[in-house]
């Protein structure tokens, strides 16, 4: 059966019965609905349990006798019953009243929507095809309304930060859970290195194999998840195998990727030289008599090392090198290829696929590539015993990157920071050496940075029906292995190695998680007017996680990269460790009269090892209750709306996510004391420790109008964090800084909305449009206090943390504009309007009102089908936040950094130069200038991107059965095509943000991204 994912599908079933024989009948048919014709429909003799035949092209044959009555029924649609005459024709037209439900994958088990009180998305499989990425989370950007995605980094298969409702905890972590086949897993970091380009262990699931996404927001959905499900929870299912004959499906694509937007201009080299001659000017000008910055000019070309080197630069002929382009990897390819087979009978199913995977970085000496490949089974080992397993298996590696921009040596920052009057090349063609900053085709050429890879996934389920009507045992183990093996190599001659003559470090880390579950599941009907359903589960988890590295440098040679070739070990550590959850979970479901009340409950109890033995165990749950208005008999002469459901739910989940062992007392060993072995205290420890809760209530209304050409929901949530696991700060005379306590309040609260148009509908055209739309707004409630009742506000150089305004608010001088008098930068003494001053220290810190996560976000989609044309399109904006320039005093700052140093951006060119000048950036000085962080580069964060655009065609049934195959489709994507960003200061990348700090970082941007590709079913 075809299921249309648009929220609530209407089906017209006709069967026209030709009866050939006065007594013995051959009837035949055809199901349909608006997509084509239906297999699955179930057409029996009565009194038998034989007569059906499925075929994908609906047609149907059984025989029967005059007088006999047949039974038509369908998955979500009445029963009809109807008795074999003499004519020579019967019409059966099923009714539609009773509206075949969406089923929504809950992690723990499925639910109809009619039956879900909680606040849930679902991705199928056709909208995550849309995305070529090497992380399958991406694919949710735009698509699920309160959850933003932000990446550090666009280079392939790194990490992305996911923020569900906003941030539900200050120092606790706020990613979301993560449930592969109603397994939880984990999700970290695994690059091997907190300098070079991250690694998502996401990045090794194959996409193709992913059946649908299921993003869990509200208590009533993730309470099942206890101390894990605070921050939301995120389902993958995988595909499985579909009883019928063998089919095959091959699926391919090519295509070329860039930067999705260019980013900032660097300066050319008379632009910076023209700009290191007016700091000259304006500093040393009115002492040296210098009259005019040409005169300037001249006397530091023979007076100042900087002058001497434009000078060098000049007798050169002025060369210039676009270090952007020379670092840039223009239309990067990006290819994949999967193969899978599916199929069975009704004793067992079975789906196998092959992929691979491989996506070129936009910038030189990046890339990654994956193969993958997976085997779900299920049997039928008797009529009451059913066995599946499901396992995926894939290899990755990434070329990685000195991502951080701290380091000098990276091909990517180069981009920022090399002058443009180093050349990159030699007179005789070979790479120059002797660039201010290392060369990054020389880097790129030598230095290693590598990760690779290799992810096991296996899911095994036992299911048991019990001599009990309607009582389900079932019971699974599960295993998640993954291995990481790191290396870096820094080469001897140029970079980051050659003040020790090479450096190289490599790592494996193993990271593993067994989970063991049991449950018992129960189905009660009362007279098909009442339902209940009840599970009970147990569930043990134990993850164990296995590090060693070391570290070496001084190579006897150029092109030895390994740690054997190396004479002096520099580090060396090993590190184990490990920790358990165990759980007991019950959830009771109970609905009345055909789903028209619906109430649910969700109980768990959970202990975590990360805290002690007496507050290890915590109570989690949550309650939920939906209406469903239209079934109501009052509600049935209203034609107008089809589906109208009231939910509501509350209640409590938790965060653990800190550091092992917080509750403990711990002793460090790894001290050198004049040779000698050392140890000393490195936690205070807090054995009252225990988890941060989630309060949240959730109202919502779903509905469907004017036959549900109009779908949707509304709703609202409040969540309040309590208990927050906060760093309190302790007398320095203990020895230690700080002890982790509960302690502290935060809420976020907003409303969510999802609106589907089916514009046009019919057999050759269709259109539709829809969309969702979000805000999020923080507050921080409570703060630890200190022994005077004042709060412990927690600040650094760009953000503070105070009750009454959102956590981590910008808290920073404001920037008052350009004296256009004497070209000097002014600040508001007082932060806000009124005196200014030039001497930035005497400027107050003030709050600047600004998120450092969006308020406000939307995504947008259209579908249009023509005769087999189809046009899919989807985008996502984001806004009411603020993102801080924090590398902006080495590229726009009026001083040596920028003209002298390093390299500016042509923004500059907007400076002071004569008394009067309105400008954006004051004059320039031959000074090198501390971080002067204020609200000239916090920059509006709001911006609009066009996310995925696929244009294909759906060749005719008539033309592939031709060439014998069951369906081929050809088509051409673009992604991330155009980008509209609201502040015009803000030259980078809107997404390359850091979601913890609101900082924009210099990493790899997202890309946009070409293809064309082809599918065909066979």
């Amino acid at each position: 059966m075809r299921t249309k994912f648009n929220g609530i599908l209407t089906l017209f079933l006709a069967l026209i019965v030709q009866i050939s024989f006065a007594q013995e009948k051959t009837i035949s048919g055809t199901v349909s609905d608006e997509t084509g014709p239906l297999p699955g429909v179930t057409i029996l003799k009565k009194g038998t349990t034989q007569g059906t035949e499925t075929d994908f092209d609906g047609n149907y044959a059984i025989q029967a006798k005059t007088g006999d009555v047949l039974v038509f029924s369908f998955v979500g649609m009445k029963t009809t019953e109807k008795t074999i005459g003499a004519s020579n024709q019967v019409n059966v037209l099923m009714a539609s009243d009773n509206v075949l439900d969406e089923i929504i994958v809950m992690g723990y088990g499925t639910a109809s929507k009619s039956d879900v009180t909680g606040s849930t998305v679902q991705l199928s499989k056709e909208a995550i095809e849309q995305t070529p990425v090497a992380t399958v989370d991406q694919a949710l950007q735009g698509r699920v309304a309160g959850l933003t995605l932000s990446g550090d980094s666009g280079t392939p298969g790194s990490t992305t930060d996911i923020r569900i409702r906003g941030i539900s905890s200050i120092t606790a972590g706020n990613e979301p859970l993560y449930v592969i086949d109603g397994v939880p897993m984990n999700n970290p970091d695994i690059s091997g290195t907190t300098t070079g380009s991250s690694l998502s262990a996401l990045a090794s699931i194959n996409s193709d194999n992913v059946e649908s996404i299921t993003v869990l927001k509200d208590a009533s959905a993730t309470a099942a998840y206890g101390a894990r499900g605070a921050n939301g929870v995120i389902v993958i299912t995988t595909k499985s195998g579909k009883e019928g004959k063998t089919s095959f499906n091959f699926n391919t694509y090519y295509g070329f990727s860039n930067d999705a937007i260019d980013g900032p201009t660097p300066l050319t080299g008379a632009q910076r030289e023209r700009l290191f001659y007016e700091a000259v000017y304006n500093t040393f000008g009115a002492s040296y008599g210098l009259n005019t910055v040409e005169e300037a000019g001249a006397f530091a070309r023979a007076n100042t090392p900087y002058g001497a080197a434009y000078q060098a630069w000049r007798d050169a002929g002025s060369p210039e090198t676009n270090w952007a382009n020379l670092i840039t990897n223009k239309d990067a390819a990006i290819r994949e290829y999967n193969f899978s087979a599916s199929g069975g009978n009704e004793n067992s199913t079975f789906y196998a696929s092959l992929g691979y995977f491989d996506q070129e970085a936009t910038v030189i000496g990046s890339d990654f590539n994956r193969i993958s490949g997976s085997l779900n089974v299920s049997k039928k080992l008797t009529d009451k015993i059913k066995f599946s397993s499901n396992n995926t298996a894939s290899y990755s590696n990434q070329d990685g990157l000195l991502e951080t921009s701290a380091y000098f040596s990276s091909p990517r920052t180069a981009k920022y920071f090399m002058p443009s009057i180093d050349q990159a090349y030699n007179a005789d063609g070979s790479i120059n050496l002797n660039t201010s900053l290392p060369n990054p085709l020389w880097v790129a050429q030598e230095d290693i940075i590598q990760n690779k890879l290799t992810r096991i996934i296996s899911n095994n389920t036992a299911t048991w029906e019990t001599p009990i009507e309607n009582l389900t045992f079932t019971s699974s183990a599960n295993i998640d292995y993954l291995t990481n093996n790191y290396k870096s190599y820094q080469n001897p001659i140029s970079g980051d190695g050659d003040s020790t003559n090479g450096a190289a470090a490599q790592s494996v880390y193993n990271y593993v998680t067994y989970v063991f579950q049991n449950s018992l599941d129960y189905t009660l009907n009362f007279n098909d007017d009442h339902k209940v359903d009840m599970k009970l589960l147990q569930e043990w988890q134990k993850n164990r996680n296995y590090y060693l590295y070391a570290g070496a440098n001084n190579f006897t040679d150029r092109g030895l990269t390994n740690l054997a070739s190396a004479g002096n070990p520099t580090d060396a550590t090993s590190e184990f460790f490990d920790w358990a959850v165990a759980s007991y979970l019950g959830m009771f479901s109970y609905n009345a009269f055909n789903s028209r009340y619906v109430l649910n409950a969700t109980y768990r109890r959970e202990a975590n090892s990360r805290f002690s033995a007496k507050n290890r165990w915590g109570n989690f749950w949550s309650v939920g209750a939906g209406w469903n208005l239209h079934k109501e008999s009052f509600m049935q002469n209203v034609n107008f709306v089809n589906n109208l459901k009231l939910r509501a739910s509350y209640g409590v989940t938790g965060n653990s996510n800190i550091n092992l062992n917080s509750y403990q007392a711990l002793i460090d060993y790894d001290a050198d004391y004049a040779g000698e072995g050392a140890s000393y205290p490195t936690s205070f420890g807090n054995p009252d420790l225990s988890w941060e809760t989630s309060h949240t209530l959730d109202l919502g209304m779903d509905f469907g109008l004017a036959n549900n050409r109009i779908t949707g929901s509304l709703g609202y949530y409040r969540r309040e964090s309590k208990d927050l696991l906060l760093n309190v700060p302790i007398s320095n005379t203990i020895g230690l800084t700080s002890q982790t306590r509960n302690i502290g309040r935060m809420e976020n609260k907003g409303i969510e909305l999802e609106l589907n148009f089916d514009i046009i509908k019919s057999d050759d055209f269709n259109v539709s449009l829809g969309g969702n739309l979000a805000s999020n707004e923080n507050e921080v409630l409570e703060l630890a206090k200190d022994l005077n009742g004042e709060d412990l506000n927690i600040e650094s150089s760009t953000r503070k943390v105070q009750v009454g305004h959102t956590v981590y608010e910008f808290f920073m001088p404001t920037w008052a504009g350009v004296n256009p008098d004497n070209g000097n930068e002014e600040w508001y003494i007082n932060g806000v309007d009124g005196a200014r001053t030039a001497n930035y220290n005497e400027a107050e810190n003030v709050f600047q009102g600004a998120s450092i996560l969006p308020t406000l976000t939307a995504g947008m989609n259209i579908h249009i089908d023509y005769k087999g044309f189809f046009l899919n399109a989807n985008g996502y904006y984001a806004g009411g936040h603020k993102m801080y320039e924090n590398w902006a005093r080495y590229t726009q700052g009026t001083d040596l950094y920028s003209s002298a140093l390093y390299q500016g951006y042509n923004t500059l060119l907007d400076r002071w130069q004569q008394p009067g000048d309105q400008t954006r950036f004051g004059k320039f000085e031959y000074t090198g200038r501390d971080f002067q962080t204020s609200s000239k580069f916090l920059h509006d964060g709001d911006y609009f991107r066009l996310k995925n655009v696929t244009l294909g065609y759906d060749f005719n049934p008539e033309i592939t059965k031709l060439i014998n195959v069951d369906g081929l489709r050809i088509y051409a994507r673009g992604t991330n095509l155009y980008t509209w960003v609201k502040d015009e200061h803000l030259k980078y990348d809107p997404e390359n943000i850091d979601a913890d700090t609101g900082n924009t970082t210099l990493t790899t941007p997202p890309v946009k991204t070409i293809s064309f590709g082809i599918n065909l079913k066979f």
